[in-house]
């Protein structure tokens, strides 16, 4: 695919590789550098230097590279599909399912299901995936089925305007709803959990939708998207989300409460997070759509059992 730009005025004395990222939002500049030292930007036939001074009104070519196809296996995995055109497809990913294949799980992953759903994803970037829900955690994800769509996605999430909810149980029975604002980062001690503390910006408003005897069932919207957000936002706040294997702690179990709840508590063996609601701008006809998707069964036994036991305590 070839690009063909003029550059205009206001960016006379910018150098080369700064305007064009300013001018093509969709690419890195990163990879604007790549295309600049591997001659896939032309100016009246010769190769300009990434450092190259401006002065407004140079017509450009560009050479934007096809995809390389991967090498990942198309397994027959089946996918609960909330939407999907010529351009988007909606997943609710069910609990335990792995999003993109890594060590240790090369196989069974959502990736995996997707192309061979629609094997033209093997060209893309991840597939088309562009942004994740970790194992456990069960929902909604968007992703792109071209090019031009992941470019404007990514985008949308980078600038925060893709909006998703989220629910949540935590441990305990918080007061009211408010925002957590704290910085997450990588623990300096396991590697592969996050902390609080240090780190990226990290902010998360959540207002409460049931309380129970010893747990509340939040709803959380995100202004950033860092790793294990909500999890670590809500150890933080030293409300941890019931059944957290990283991020938890001992079960919460209510006094005096009956062998049903007992059992549901203790055999919830995930982190109790929902990807509720998702909502973007369609790439091409640029409306706002918007999905819904129910909890999963794990979670609806658990929360109707301990709204059994709320009402059995008169609390």
């Amino acid at each position: 695919m070839d690009i063909e730009i003029s550059v205009p005025d206001q960016y006379r004395g910018y150098r080369l590789d700064k305007a064009l990222a300013l001018m093509l939002p969709d690419y890195s500049r990163t990879t604007i550098q790549s295309w600049l030292d591997s001659g896939r930007v032309q100016l009246e036939n010769n190769t300009p230097s990434r450092r190259m001074i401006i002065s407004g009104g140079e017509e450009l070519r560009i050479a934007v590279p096809q995809p390389e196809s991967h090498d990942w296996l198309a397994e027959d995995i089946p996918l609960k599909i909330v939407f999907e055109d010529d351009h988007i497809l909606v997943i609710d990913k069910p609990p335990g399912m792995v999003v993109h294949p890594g060590a240790g799980n090369q196989h069974g992953t959502l990736l995996n299901a997707l192309i061979r759903h629609a094997s033209s994803l093997n060209i893309l970037p991840r597939a088309g995936i562009v942004h994740r829900l970790d194992k456990n955690t069960s929902g909604l994800l968007v992703v792109a089925k071209t090019e031009t769509t992941r470019l404007s996605l990514v985008r949308q999430f980078k600038k925060r305007l893709a909006k998703r909810q989220y629910l949540a149980i935590v441990d305990g029975r918080l007061i009211s709803g408010g925002t957590i604002d704290a910085p997450i980062g990588r623990h300096p001690r396991n590697r592969k959990k996050m902390t609080t503390g240090h780190g990226k910006t990290a902010i998360s408003h959540y207002r409460i939708v049931s309380r129970y005897r010893m747990h509340t069932l939040v709803r959380v919207s995100l202004d950033t998207g860092r790793t294990h957000q909500i999890r670590v936002h809500f150890q933080h706040l030293g409300h941890p989300l019931v059944g957290d294997p990283e991020y938890g702690t001992r079960t919460k179990i209510p006094a005096g409460a009956d062998e049903a709840l007992l059992r549901t508590l203790k055999g919830f063996r995930r982190q109790a997070l929902h990807a509720e609601t998702l909502s973007v701008t369609h790439p091409a006809t640029t409306e706002m759509l918007q999905w819904h998707a129910g909890v999963p069964e794990d979670m609806r036994t658990l929360l109707l059992a301990l709204k059994r036991d709320a009402v059995s305590a008169n609390f």
